[in-house]
């Protein structure tokens, strides 16, 4: 099944990103991270120009984000005060990136930015993480116990502006989470990511952050970065593509939801391991992709049909073109409205499910 981006303007096979979408989410919802790691590459080897994959991604992610941070304020599992500090910090990161993103995309060098920002980013993180996975399960393999202190305090704990967070139980400079918000910011604008990957180990061994309390936390400021991102790639520079965007909500969401359950049967320690070995593994494919291959999509179902634009397509390029704002609005308000909806629903699933099983037996 062929279909034509409007604003992408490439040719696409909707099954095929259907079914990736899922994958992606469902392997987002195993390993307990944002998919833009993932998904965002796999967009470029579909033949998805690199600056259109990172802008619509990013709205793709600001649903899901939506929809977890809600579950998770449910529960009340997340630190709003340090989240804000973050979300500061994450503005004025992502100003900046905007600013490099727009650029190198005057220069015609942003593909090449953004390919080298996945390689060198994946295989690093990736590689630390694969080096405490393997140690982690050897030593439960050998049944050693490390006893280790509950907050390791660093250099950047004692600079100015110590403040308390009291969900979090820590006592520390307001300029960490400041400082990690626009790292986060940064790399979000380039690559189009929630920064997840970053955010959640930050968090736990740099702030100190109880485990608990992370992922709530990371979804939080995710909404507010992931929105500046998409904001600011729909009215700069025309790059959110709704027909795409609707694509990647329907399958990441449906993978998610199939993840976390999964995810449930594994430890973590082999989760780490398997996430960093598939980091390290899309970091080598982007430098296959980009080096090697003759500029033809690494992934894509053969066929020779020619598809037109079609009539909603024809309204969102004339939407898009002549009501930029109102595009870009409308592409936040359809994540967030997706995010808030599948929340919902899996509340009242699950509170249906409590009550099934709490109402007594008929005999």
């Amino acid at each position: 099944m062929e279909v034509y981006l409007p604003i992408a303007e490439v040719q696409i096979n909707v099954l095929l990103i259907l079914f990736v979408s899922f994958v992606i989410g469902f392997l987002s919802g195993l390993f307990g991270v944002g998919g833009g790691f993932l998904m965002t590459p796999f967009l470029i080897f579909m033949g998805i120009p690199p600056a259109y994959a990172v802008a619509n991604e990013a709205n793709n992610i600001l649903a899901s984000s939506t929809s977890g941070t809600l579950t998770h304020w449910f529960k009340k599992t997340m630190d709003l005060k340090m989240g804000w500090m973050i979300i500061g910090g994450g503005l004025v990161g992502t100003s900046f990136g905007m600013v490099t993103f727009g650029y190198f995309k005057e220069i015609n060098k942003i593909d090449i930015v953004i390919t080298l920002a996945y390689m060198y980013v994946l295989a690093i993180v990736g590689s630390f993480m694969l080096r405490d996975g393997i140690m982690e399960i050897d030593r439960i393999k050998k049944k050693v116990i490390i006893k280790k202190k509950l907050h390791t305090h660093y250099w950047i704990h004692g600079l100015p502006l110590r403040t308390r967070f009291k969900t979090s139980k820590v006592y520390e400079s307001a300029l960490v989470p400041i400082l990690l918000g626009i790292v986060v910011g940064f790399i979000a604008a380039i690559m189009g990511v929630g920064g997840a990957f970053l955010m959640v180990p930050a968090m736990i061994y740099l702030i100190g952050m109880p485990t608990k309390l992370v992922p709530g936390t990371s979804l939080f400021v995710t909404i507010f970065v992931t929105g500046f991102v998409v904001a600011s790639h729909a009215f700069a520079y025309n790059t959110i593509d709704l027909v795409l965007v609707l694509i990647l909500i329907t399958g990441s969401i449906a993978g998610v939801h199939a993840g976390q359950k999964t995810g449930q049967r594994l430890q973590s320690s082999e989760l780490k391991t398997l996430l960093a070995l598939l980091m390290i593994a899309v970091g080598i494919l982007m430098a296959y992709d980009t080096f090697f291959r003759n500029g033809s999509p690494a992934i894509k179902i053969p066929t020779d049909k020619i598809v037109e634009i079609s009539e909603f397509g024809n309204t969102i390029f004339n939407l898009s073109t002549k009501y930029p704002i109102i595009y870009g609005i409308s592409s936040i308000f359809l994540a967030l409205v997706a995010g808030v909806a599948v929340s919902f629903i899996r509340r009242k699933v699950s509170q249906w499910r409590t009550e099934r099983m709490n109402k007594p037996a008929m005999y």
